[in-house]
Protein backbone atom coordinates (compact mmCIF):
# COMPACT_ATOMS: atom_id res chain seq x y z
CA UNK A 1 0.00 0.00 0.00
CA UNK A 2 2.87 2.39 0.84
CA UNK A 3 4.45 1.76 -2.57
CA UNK A 4 1.21 2.56 -4.41
CA UNK A 5 0.73 5.72 -2.34
CA UNK A 6 4.35 6.79 -3.00
CA UNK A 7 3.95 6.18 -6.75
CA UNK A 8 0.70 8.18 -6.74
CA UNK A 9 2.28 11.10 -4.87
CA UNK A 10 5.33 11.14 -7.16
CA UNK A 11 3.08 11.00 -10.26
CA UNK A 12 0.92 13.90 -9.02
CA UNK A 13 4.02 15.91 -8.08
CA UNK A 14 5.62 15.39 -11.50
CA UNK A 15 2.37 16.31 -13.28
CA UNK A 16 2.10 19.46 -11.15
CA UNK A 17 5.73 20.40 -11.88
CA UNK A 18 5.30 19.82 -15.61
CA UNK A 19 2.16 21.96 -15.73
CA UNK A 20 3.90 24.71 -13.76
CA UNK A 21 6.97 24.64 -16.01
CA UNK A 22 4.87 24.60 -19.18
CA UNK A 23 2.73 27.51 -17.98
CA UNK A 24 5.71 29.57 -16.79
CA UNK A 25 6.39 30.96 -20.26
CA UNK A 26 2.98 30.33 -21.84
CA UNK A 27 2.14 34.04 -21.79
CA UNK A 28 5.27 35.13 -23.67
CA UNK A 29 5.22 35.90 -27.36
CA UNK A 30 7.79 33.94 -29.37
CA UNK A 31 9.84 35.13 -32.32
CA UNK A 32 7.79 34.29 -35.42
CA UNK A 33 8.98 31.74 -37.97
CA UNK A 34 7.66 29.40 -40.63
CA UNK A 35 8.71 25.74 -40.61
CA UNK A 36 9.82 24.72 -44.11
CA UNK A 37 10.88 21.16 -43.32
CA UNK A 38 10.95 18.85 -40.28
CA UNK A 39 13.18 15.80 -39.77
CA UNK A 40 12.75 14.53 -36.20
CA UNK A 41 14.17 17.22 -33.91
CA UNK A 42 15.72 19.07 -36.86
CA UNK A 43 13.90 21.84 -38.70
CA UNK A 44 14.51 24.27 -41.51
CA UNK A 45 12.78 27.56 -40.67
CA UNK A 46 12.29 30.89 -42.36
CA UNK A 47 12.49 33.87 -40.01
CA UNK A 48 11.38 37.39 -40.90
CA UNK A 49 13.55 40.33 -39.88
CA UNK A 50 13.72 40.43 -36.09
CA UNK A 51 14.68 43.33 -33.88
CA UNK A 52 16.77 42.46 -30.84
CA UNK A 53 18.36 44.29 -27.97
CA UNK A 54 21.81 42.84 -27.38
CA UNK A 55 24.65 43.09 -24.87
CA UNK A 56 28.05 41.41 -24.35
CA UNK A 57 28.27 38.57 -21.84
CA UNK A 58 31.80 39.48 -20.75
CA UNK A 59 32.81 41.23 -17.56
CA UNK A 60 31.38 41.14 -14.09
CA UNK A 61 28.00 42.59 -15.10
CA UNK A 62 25.05 40.29 -15.59
CA UNK A 63 23.99 40.42 -19.26
CA UNK A 64 20.51 39.07 -18.53
CA UNK A 65 19.85 41.75 -15.92
CA UNK A 66 21.06 44.55 -18.25
CA UNK A 67 18.56 43.38 -20.86
CA UNK A 68 15.84 42.82 -18.26
CA UNK A 69 16.33 46.37 -16.94
CA UNK A 70 16.06 47.67 -20.52
CA UNK A 71 12.66 46.02 -21.07
CA UNK A 72 11.64 47.04 -17.54
CA UNK A 73 11.89 50.72 -18.53
CA UNK A 74 15.58 51.59 -18.19
CA UNK A 75 15.67 53.13 -21.66
CA UNK A 76 15.39 56.59 -23.26
CA UNK A 77 11.55 56.52 -23.27
CA UNK A 78 11.25 54.78 -19.88
CA UNK A 79 9.02 52.38 -21.79
CA UNK A 80 8.22 48.93 -20.47
CA UNK A 81 8.46 46.23 -23.13
CA UNK A 82 6.94 42.76 -22.90
CA UNK A 83 9.30 39.83 -22.38
CA UNK A 84 9.48 37.43 -25.33
CA UNK A 85 11.13 34.12 -26.09
CA UNK A 86 13.68 32.94 -26.88
CA UNK A 87 16.74 34.54 -25.34
CA UNK A 88 19.49 34.31 -27.97
CA UNK A 89 23.13 33.66 -27.10
CA UNK A 90 25.79 33.80 -29.77
CA UNK A 91 29.40 32.62 -29.45
CA UNK A 92 28.16 30.68 -26.40
CA UNK A 93 31.52 30.00 -24.78
CA UNK A 94 33.87 32.59 -26.24
CA UNK A 95 35.02 36.10 -25.37
CA UNK A 96 32.69 37.53 -28.04
CA UNK A 97 29.58 36.01 -26.46
CA UNK A 98 26.44 38.12 -26.60
CA UNK A 99 22.94 37.77 -25.21
CA UNK A 100 19.89 39.21 -26.94
CA UNK A 101 16.20 39.63 -26.21
CA UNK A 102 13.83 39.60 -29.19
CA UNK A 103 11.60 42.65 -29.29
CA UNK A 104 7.85 42.12 -29.71
CA UNK A 105 6.70 41.88 -33.33
CA UNK A 106 4.78 45.17 -33.15
CA UNK A 107 8.02 47.11 -32.49
CA UNK A 108 10.08 47.90 -35.56
CA UNK A 109 13.71 49.01 -35.36
CA UNK A 110 12.66 52.68 -35.15
CA UNK A 111 10.00 51.99 -32.49
CA UNK A 112 12.36 50.42 -29.94
CA UNK A 113 13.57 53.02 -27.42
CA UNK A 114 17.28 53.76 -27.28
CA UNK A 115 19.21 52.05 -24.48
CA UNK A 116 20.58 54.26 -21.71
CA UNK A 117 23.06 51.72 -20.38
CA UNK A 118 26.47 51.34 -22.09
CA UNK A 119 26.95 48.07 -23.96
CA UNK A 120 23.25 47.61 -24.75
CA UNK A 121 22.36 48.06 -28.42
CA UNK A 122 19.26 47.71 -30.58
CA UNK A 123 19.85 45.96 -33.88
CA UNK A 124 17.94 44.26 -36.67
CA UNK A 125 18.59 40.62 -37.53
CA UNK A 126 18.27 39.97 -41.26
CA UNK A 127 15.53 37.60 -42.40
CA UNK A 128 16.66 34.19 -43.53
CA UNK A 129 16.47 30.43 -43.43
CA UNK A 130 17.92 28.61 -40.44
CA UNK A 131 18.66 24.98 -39.64
CA UNK A 132 17.54 24.32 -36.08
CA UNK A 133 17.96 21.47 -33.59
CA UNK A 134 15.80 21.39 -30.47
CA UNK A 135 17.40 19.85 -27.38
CA UNK A 136 16.86 19.67 -23.62
CA UNK A 137 19.02 20.12 -20.54
CA UNK A 138 20.79 22.92 -18.72
CA UNK A 139 22.75 25.56 -20.60
CA UNK A 140 26.35 24.37 -20.49
CA UNK A 141 29.37 24.33 -22.81
CA UNK A 142 29.17 20.53 -23.04
CA UNK A 143 25.44 20.43 -23.82
CA UNK A 144 25.80 23.25 -26.38
CA UNK A 145 28.79 21.60 -28.10
CA UNK A 146 26.99 18.25 -28.35
CA UNK A 147 23.88 19.87 -29.85
CA UNK A 148 25.95 21.85 -32.34
CA UNK A 149 27.85 18.70 -33.37
CA UNK A 150 24.55 16.88 -33.96
CA UNK A 151 23.26 19.79 -36.06
CA UNK A 152 26.49 19.86 -38.10
CA UNK A 153 26.26 16.10 -38.71
CA UNK A 154 22.66 16.44 -39.94
CA UNK A 155 23.61 19.34 -42.22
CA UNK A 156 26.44 17.30 -43.78
CA UNK A 157 24.11 14.32 -44.26
CA UNK A 158 21.51 16.58 -45.91
CA UNK A 159 24.16 18.46 -47.96
CA UNK A 160 23.02 21.80 -46.56
CA UNK A 161 25.60 24.58 -46.35
CA UNK A 162 25.63 27.26 -43.68
CA UNK A 163 27.03 30.69 -43.15
CA UNK A 164 27.91 32.52 -39.96
CA UNK A 165 28.21 31.46 -36.37
CA UNK A 166 25.71 29.37 -34.40
CA UNK A 167 23.12 31.01 -32.21
CA UNK A 168 21.62 29.27 -29.20
CA UNK A 169 18.02 29.96 -28.23
CA UNK A 170 16.67 29.40 -24.73
CA UNK A 171 12.94 29.50 -23.99
CA UNK A 172 12.44 28.60 -20.34
CA UNK A 173 12.79 30.28 -16.96
CA UNK A 174 15.64 29.03 -14.74
CA UNK A 175 13.43 26.86 -12.54
CA UNK A 176 12.29 24.64 -15.44
CA UNK A 177 13.60 21.12 -14.94
CA UNK A 178 16.29 20.09 -17.46
CA UNK A 179 14.27 17.39 -19.23
CA UNK A 180 11.40 19.87 -19.89
CA UNK A 181 13.59 22.71 -21.14
CA UNK A 182 13.32 23.91 -24.74
CA UNK A 183 16.73 24.87 -26.07
CA UNK A 184 17.72 25.25 -29.70
CA UNK A 185 20.87 25.68 -31.73
CA UNK A 186 20.48 27.56 -35.01
CA UNK A 187 22.68 28.06 -38.08
CA UNK A 188 21.82 30.32 -41.00
CA UNK A 189 21.76 28.28 -44.20
CA UNK A 190 22.64 29.40 -47.71
CA UNK A 191 19.59 29.18 -49.91
CA UNK A 192 19.70 27.96 -53.52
Amino acid sequence: MKIILTILIVTVLLAWLKTGCANANAGYATAPYKVIRTDGKFELRDYPQLVVVETPMTGADNAFMRLFHFIGGKNAKQQKIAMTTPVFISHASGPDATMAFVMPEKLGTNDVPQPTEPGVVVKPVSPGRFAVLRFTGWRSDKNSAEALARLHAWLVQEKITTTGEPVFAYFDPPWTLPFWRRNEVMLRVTQP
